[in-house]
């Protein structure tokens, strides 16, 4: 970094002195595998696409992994145990999660693949909680109570860890909540859940609820941990996960890509990005692209171009002014200064690296760069040709192009040396 200080360049109105402050760490559940994969516009990925993604999340630090529903089919079930034996088998950090709902037929697979694979897999129990989901489903209060302690029971009793989940939480009543929580809590349970179903809250609405949760957990048992599930049905996926922090959860869900039901679930790389810029955790993120790569692959679901953290544009640019602030910050030798100048997100965080691309509103410091970037002569005529195609161009100029302009430009100066390819200006993590 330069001379100046972090502080000095950067006047952070993220961090106002009044709030409190963040917390060092927060879990992380990866859903990836069970609530996305619950989008119906995805490919269900082999069981070795799976254990790919399951190691990536292993690499990413990723506490719990959902490795799927095994109620929903005889697939699934056997998927389960494959993962929670790769797993136990190569001793890998991430702990093994599964969901069910609140009734015995949907456990009982996750007993079975627990002992299959010799390891403890955690039991997320689920069970509607809002007034508009009862009335639907013709349940009462009395009902879903007697249900959630018999489940939480039965996966006691077989030595499993209970994350106890109302669905919809976000629309419930207090009083519903209270009981429900206190009742799970009470046959075994040792955290709970606050699930956005459905999309509805807003951050204030979040952070009141996990503060409700937080001292419910309290009141019914020591060492209640609070998760929170947020999905993105009106865009408020991220803010609500870090109101969730914000308020005392101490374990947030997500998925890659935000794949999921609907509008789908928090997007995983967009909330650690989040988390690592806050100063919470100190995970190695350098793999965040291959991972959703890899999931976008075997889910075939497609990577917009200006997605965050790892759409195509998400660290390049070829506008001139941004690019001319690019090149002067890398001029001084100080590549914090250069990854922080023009973007709010360090590409260097999450192994990729910026690019300065040439196009009808680039300048003479893109064709500079790109020309020194490939150990070209800064030619002046060079500079000034390649310039006046990009003016007149309706798109950006791709490699190949002006690789070709230039070998052009050098046979009518009767040079001979041959122009080679050079670095691409983006390239992903996995791909240099």
């Amino acid at each position: 970094m330069s001379d100046s200080s972090e502080a000095a360049l950067i006047h952070d109105w993220n961090r106002v002195a009044e709030m409190p402050a963040w917390p060092k760490h927060v879990a992380i559940s990866d859903e990836t595998l069970r609530d996305g994969l619950q989008s119906p516009s995805v490919r269900q990925p082999e069981i070795q696409e799976k254990v790919y993604i399951l190691y990536l999340m292993d690499e990413l630090g990723i506490e719990t992994a959902d490795l799927g529903l095994p109620g929903a089919g005889e697939r699934f079930a056997q998927d389960v145990t494959v993962l929670a034996r790769e797993i136990a088998q190569q001793g890998l950090g991430v702990q093994p999660q599964a969901a069910a709902r609140t009734v015995e037929a949907d456990i009982q697979p996750i007993v079975d693949a627990s002992q299959a694979a010799g390891i403890p897999i955690e039991v997320a129990l689920f069970v509607g909680s809002s007034p508009i989901r009862q009335y639907a489903e013709g349940w009462d209060l009395d009902r879903l109570l007697h249900m959630t302690e018999a489940a939480v029971t039965f996966a006691v009793r077989h030595g499993l860890p209970v994350m106890f989940v109302t669905e919809d939480t976000t629309r419930a009543t207090p009083d519903t909540l209270r009981k429900l929580y206190g009742a799970a809590i009470r046959s075994g349970a040792r955290s709970v859940c606050v699930a956005d179903t459905v999309g509805h809250a807003t951050p204030e609405g979040v952070s009141m609820l996990v503060s409700f949760v937080k001292g419910v957990a309290d009141e019914a048992g020591e060492g209640v941990a609070v998760d929170f599930h947020g999905h993105r049905d009106r865009g408020l996926d991220i803010p609500n996960s870090l109101a969730a922090v914000r308020a005392g959860a101490t374990r947030i869900h997500a998925c890659a890509l935000g794949i999921g039901e609907r509008s789908g679930n928090t997007p995983m790389e967009v909330l650690l990005v989040n988390l690592a810029l806050l100063g919470i955790g100190d995970r190695d993120l350098t793999v965040l692209p291959e991972y959703c790569q890899v999931v976008s692959e075997a889910c075939d679901v497609p990577i917009p171009f200006n997605y965050p953290v790892v759409g195509m544009d998400a660290f390049r640019t070829s506008t001139g002014v941004h690019a001319a602030a690019i090149v002067k910050a890398s001029a001084r030798h100080d590549a914090w200064l250069a990854e922080r100048v023009y973007c709010g997100v360090p590409a260097g965080l999450v192994g990729r690296t910026q690019g300065i691309e040439i196009g009808p509103m680039s300048g003479e410091h893109n064709v500079r760069h790109w020309l020194k970037s490939r150990d070209i002569e800064l030619d002046a005529v060079y500079v000034e040709k390649i310039l006046a195609a990009a003016k007149r161009a309706d798109r950006l100029l791709p490699e190949e192009e002006l690789l070709r302009m230039i070998r052009v430009m050098r046979r009518r100066r009767g040079v001979e040396a041959p122009v080679e390819g050079g670095v691409p200006a983006f390239n992903f993590a996995w791909e240099r």
